[in-house]
């Protein structure tokens, strides 16, 4: 016996990991943790990061935590909840910690988010808004100009 996974056997990892991925991507705004993800996944909370890494190139609590950004930007867009309100409704516990991490994505907090970004997706179609208006972490943000031939 090799130690490594049969081909099958990182077939039917995929398919957990991809099933695990899904569910952030349903319930995002339910209070989910890895170690719950990961019993339900029939992993380990330490395998599934690791694999969820390998797969997806961020842990599962960075995929949920940009899930919930890309929803929070979408509630501050509309302009008639509160910074608070948009914090709970996308399932975050701590107003410090959705700011935090909301301005590490976003660049700007999510109240100067709020007013600049209320009339400057008006008219737009949500999916188009949803497309401009995502959230790119450093490391995937180009650092050259892309060269025009």
């Amino acid at each position: 016996m090799t130690g490594s996974p049969t081909e099958e056997q990182r077939l039917q990892d995929l398919a957990r990991l991809r099933r695990v991925r899904d569910r952030i991507d349903r319930e995002y705004a339910q209070p989910l943790d890895v170690e719950a993800l990961a019993r339900d996944a029939h992993f380990s909370a330490g395998h599934l990061s690791r694999q969820f890494r390998l797969a997806y190139g961020e842990s599962p609590y960075s995929y949920l935590m940009t899930r919930r950004i890309e929803r929070a930007m979408a509630l501050l867009r509309r302009g008639d909840l509160s910074v608070t309100e948009v914090c709970f409704a996308v399932g975050c516990s701590s107003l410090g910690t959705f700011s935090t991490r909301f301005s590490e994505l976003v660049g700007v907090s999510p109240s100067v988010y709020r007013r600049e970004q209320a009339d400057a997706t008006a008219g737009m179609p949500s999916c188009v808004a949803k497309q401009v208006t995502r959230p790119i972490r450093n490391r995937e943000a180009s650092v050259t100009d892309p060269q025009l031939a």
